[in-house]
């Protein structure tokens, strides 16, 4: 007879793995791209090669925490809720800085990325101080 939650922990450790494996690639690829465009900054514009740096940076930031998530998942078999809301902080400071290097967005706009950043600042630090670890 099949037991299913082993077989069910097998199947999830080996997709988290190939997620690992694919992220490192993603890393690895990233700061190629970086290197690449250090080349730009030289040749064309400072302020277009900069805006692809900055970009590029933030972006292999936010790969960098689903790294961590994924890993410390398949160590602790659990998410974390301070991870999750790390990488949807870092993605939103990435879209107000794209954005603001880009001059693309509009008041409502980056009033509504700063309010998500306040909002997910107040349930990180919930999480931190009301964590299981810490009771």
């Amino acid at each position: 007879m099949i037991d299913h939650t082993k077989f069910f922990k097998k199947v999830t450790d080996f997709i988290v793995t190939i997620i690992l494996y694919v992220l490192l690639l993603v890393l690895i690829a990233g700061m190629l791209r970086i290197l690449l465009d250090i080349r730009s900054v030289a040749i064309d514009s400072l302020e277009g090669g900069f805006n692809k740096i900055v970009t590029n940076v933030l972006t292999l930031f936010i790969v960098i925490e689903f790294f961590k998530t994924f890993a410390d998942y398949s160590k602790h078999e659990r998410i974390k809720l301070t991870d999750i809301t790390d990488v949807t902080i870092l993605i939103a400071m990435r879209e107000v800085t794209v954005g603001l290097y880009s001059r693309s967005f509009e008041f409502e706009t980056i009033f509504a990325l700063s309010a998500l950043l306040l909002v997910l600042g107040v349930i990180r630090m919930l999480a931190v101080r009301y964590s299981p670890e810490r009771v």
